[in-house]
Order: structure tokens, then sequence, then C-alpha cells
């Protein structure tokens, strides 16, 4: 937390991503719950959560160089007021398509707002200090993703969903103001200059093509997202049922995951600048394949629980070294469209995976699932070890491409 308080720029940022990512979080528990009363359907609940991850999927095939060409610190406050405008409609939404198409908007400027940060983060802080800062990001995300549905809750149980809503765009109003207070060219050294949009995202996908941290991080991660789409759907059924833990026992497993999260990222932070990236890459994706394989074994919850610890602190290093390297593997001109091929690949293979896990589980059970989960991780492992001797992991962050001029 010494870089938060000795780097004013990377403190608003770090503060405007707290209130942004709880009120992304606070959200879920209120739609939710929402379109549950208004409809009573399993259909329209998951129309509205599709709706609130789509743009994600598709930003980055479509929109990832605006990214590069527009203000990173007006693409980010354009965000959060749209919003606010979103959740400030949202009491006033008169039906369940209403409420769908409202989610659809947000999900646009939550797909805008991440890349935006993370391709701005290496703008704000020194070389050295860029684990230290991805990993504290990071935590912001795994804290809110625990803390912000529980707020919601309590909110949408207390009052019903209208205040859980009026919450949350004063979360994202707080945020742009937060932001307003950081120089834009902190955040960008220079904007690509456009050869014509689809030049630029046809110029996206051959950035991580020949960039080999950003290839590595392409193929590595997209095989380890296809088995945490299976461990996402099938552990509510390891948990309660095959465990017999019933609901405590999978708050008490995604409790176990959070806390291996955020101890997982912060020892990459710290032994990172020591041992390097490219070392500790392959080995914290072999450490999180490790603790599935022993969860899906696992006699009970208890034993279940400590081994997501494991596959928590090998997931959390994995993640903070996944931006490390395309923070470093992009120059600063190019590196939004960078981020966004990535995760919409990333959103596209992680739903299909969910889709995929249901009926496997159905037919297979959830030890059988999380085992071929596990030994997709460990198919990961070896790749990144294989392609990260191959690959200066560990250099500065590359030069732009004569190809790609910049203003």
């Amino acid at each position: 937390m010494g870089l938060v308080k000795r780097n004013p720029a990377f403190r608003l940022l770090f503060l405007a991503g707290l209130g942004s990512g709880a009120g992304t979080w606070l959200a879920i528990v209120a739609l939710n719950v929402d379109i549950l009363d208004r409809t009573g359907s399993g259909l329209w609940l998951a129309a509205v959560n599709v709706a609130a991850i789509l743009p994600s999927a598709l930003i980055g095939l479509v929109g990832g160089p605006l990214v590069d060409r527009f203000s990173r610190k007006w693409l980010m406050i354009g965000s959060d007021v749209l919003r606010v405008g979103v959740f400030a409609a949202l009491p006033f939404a008169d039906g369940a398509g209403a409420i769908v198409a409202l989610a659809l908007v947000a999900g646009v400027g939550d797909a805008f707002f991440r890349p935006a940060v993370l391709a701005g983060t290496p703008n704000l802080v020194d070389a050295d200090d860029l684990p230290d800062a991805n990993y504290l990001l990071q935590m912001v995300q795994w804290v809110t993703t625990a803390g912000g549905p529980l707020v919601g809750g309590v909110l949408v149980a207390a009052s019903g969903p209208n205040l859980a809503y009026v919450v949350n765009a004063i979360s994202f109003g707080v945020s742009a103001l937060l932001l307003t207070g950081i120089r834009g060219g902190r955040l960008q050294s220079s904007r690509a200059h456009s050869r014509g949009h689809w030049r630029d995202v046809i110029d996206g996908f051959r950035l991580v093509r020949t960039s080999s941290p950003l290839a590595v991080v392409f193929v590595v991660w997209n095989i380890a997202i296809v088995a945490m789409g299976g461990i996402n759907v099938s552990e509510v059924v390891l948990a309660t049922e095959t465990l017999d833990g019933g609901a405590f026992g999978y708050g008490l497993m995604w409790c176990a995951t959070g806390v291996g999260l955020v101890a997982g990222g912060s020892v990459f932070a710290a032994v990172s600048r020591r041992r390097g990236v490219a070392a500790l890459y392959p080995a914290s994706i072999a450490v999180f394949a490790a603790g599935i394989g022993v969860a899906a074994l696992a006699p009970n919850v208890w034993v279940a629980a400590a081994a997501m610890v494991v596959s928590g602190l090998g997931n959390g290093a994995a993640v903070v070294a996944n931006v490390t390297l395309v923070q470093r593997g992009a120059p600063d001109e190019v590196r939004g469209r960078a981020f966004t091929v990535i995760m919409s690949t990333n959103f596209a293979l992680f739903g299909s995976a969910m889709f995929v896990a249901g009926p496997l589980t159905d037919a297979f059970g959830a030890r059988w699932v999380w085992g071929g989960c596990a030994i997709v991780l460990g198919v990961a492992a070896v790749v990144a070890r294989a392609m990260g001797r191959a690959a200066a992991l560990d250099e500065q962050p590359a030069r732009a491409s004569t190809e790609l001029a910049v203003e």
C-alpha cells in the first residue's frame, strides 16, 4: 500500500477502481433479484446476465482501437457517467425488456473501463512498481467481487432493488469525480493514429500474434479459461451435493478461493522482482492445477476448502502475471487493443465452457469435471513453460511498430 500513499495519481485510480468495482458487483444482486421478482423466469434471468457481459466479449473484436485513439482518462470517465445514467434510470424501468436493455448499456461501460485502466497503469508508476500496481488493482476486483454482492444483498433485502440502484449510481459518480484529478497525459504517452477502423482492428490481432509475451498470454490463458468455466459451473454441485457441504460448504469454498487469490497476487508482486515473470508464470498455473486436482479428490468440504486456498494462490499469481506480461509486451500506443483482444476471446471461451460444463456435470458428476479441469490447467502450465522459454517475458515494453503511426 506504500505505492498508494506515495503516488497521488495512482491513488486516485485505485480509489476510482474501488468505487467502480463495488458498484458493478453490488448491481449483480439487485439486477438478478429485480428481474426474477418481475418475471419468475430463468430465461429472463439468463438474459440479463448475458447482456451484462456480452459487450466485453464483443468490444475487443470491434471497439478495441478506441482505447488507444481516444483519451483513456475521458474514456473511463465516460464509462462511469454512462453507468450513472443506467442505474439512475433502472428504478423507472417498466418491464423486464427495459432492464435487460439497460444492463446491456451498462456492460458497454464495463467493457471499456477495465482495458483503459490496465493500459494506462504503466504510465502512472515506475517499471519496478508495476507488479505491485497490478496486484493492488486486481485486489480491488477480488475484494469487490466478494463484498459487493454481500452489500447488494443487504440493501435489496432491506428496501428492494431501487436503493441498490441509487447507491450504485452514486458509486460510479464518485469514481468519475476521482478520475478528473488525474492529468490525461499521465495515462497515455501518445495516441495511436488511425489507419482506418478495421485496419486498426486487424493491427490489434496482429500485435497479439507477433509479440511473444502477448502470444504467450493469449494461448495459455485461453486454455486455462476453459477450465475456469467448468470449475465455476460445477463448484456449487461439488460443494453442496458431492461433498455434502450444503450452502455453507459452497460459501466456505468461495471464501477460501478469495483468500488464496489475494495471497497469491501479493506473493507474485513480491517475488517477481527477484525471480522474474518467466519463471513464476508456469509455476503459478501448475499450483492452480494442483489445487483443483486435490479438491476433485477431497473426501469432505474442509479438505476441498484448503485445496481452494492453494488453487487461489496459483490463480491469483497467474492473473497478475497476465496483466504484467500484456503491459510489457505492448507499446503504450496500442496497449488498449492488446487488452481488449485478449479479454474478448477470454470472455467468449469462458461463456462457451460454462455452457458445456452444465451438461457434463449432469452426465459425469462434479468430481470428474473438476478432474478434467485440473488436467486442462496442467496442459496450460506446460504450454506456458514451453512458450516462455522462447519468449523474452521479462523484457521491458516493446517499441511501437513502424507500421502503427502515432500522433
